[in-house]
């Protein structure tokens, strides 16, 4: 998926950028980028979250205070919206561009059901989260309650179609369930770093001159694996 951080921050930038907050151009990354760590969150539901910032706007509110680094002056930036906006773009993509790809709950969706069919219950309920845009407030939530619709839906439509007979049989509903954890901002590394202190990981490394010598279909080979 062609969606991380970057275009969290991006998206909130020019939402700034549109209300025509009084910022530093050269700052308006910077101030975009700390919205986005320090209030953004996923809701629910975006038409309910927009009734709940235009009914009761001191309470969900924010004000940003920064400093102008040329003239040393500070300015205020108002936070409102943004701050579920924000991270809707995981969830909502055609928000921030219509070239973007599909919603990230679709795409848990469609890697599971490519998988063999045995194999689909299993990874349903071990969805883990990695990165640090996985750390916003309620996120593995949401997906968790995104991908289980599709699920049900689909099971749902298959009873239909079983017609009397689907209606005599127990079905197991499957399970879904997101995974959130402590290393999750930064499990990519962690894992990276575990796998390179085990002995075996240098015997199964290819040097960079073999790689210039053979090329890639140089991957294929795993000396540990043609040794058994």
């Amino acid at each position: 998926m062609d969606l991380a951080g970057r275009t969290v921050t991006q998206f909130i930038q020019n939402l700034l950028r549109e209300r025509d907050e009084d910022i530093p151009s050269a700052q308006t990354m910077e101030v975009a980028k700390a919205i986005k760590e320090n209030w953004c969150y996923v809701c629910p539901d975006i038409a309910k979250e927009f009734c709940k910032y235009d009914k009761f706007p001191n309470k969900w509110f924010e004000v940003y205070d920064g400093i102008n680094d040329v003239s040393r002056k500070p300015f205020k930036v108002d936070v409102g919206y943004e701050r579920f906006l924000g991270p809707e773009v995981f969830f909502n993509p055609e928000i921030f561009s219509n070239e973007e790809p599909l919603a990230l709950p679709v795409q848990v969706d469609q890697c599971v059901q490519s998988c063999p069919v045995d194999c689909r219950r299993g990874l349903y309920k071990n969805i883990v989260l990695s990165g640090g845009s996985t750390m916003f407030k309620d996120f593995s939530k949401r997906l968790q309650r995104d991908v289980r619709k599709f699920v049900d839906s689909r099971q749902e439509k298959s009873i239909a179609l079983g017609g009397e007979a689907a209606k005599n049989v127990q079905v197991v509903p499957i399970e879904v369930k997101v995974i959130s954890h402590k290393m999750q901002r930064y499990a990519v590394w962690f894992g990276g770093s575990m796998l390179s202190s085990t002995a075996e990981f240098y015997k199964a490394c290819h040097t960079r001159s073999q790689y210039e010598e053979l090329g890639p279909s140089i991957c294929r080979y795993n000396s540990l694996i043609s040794n058994l």
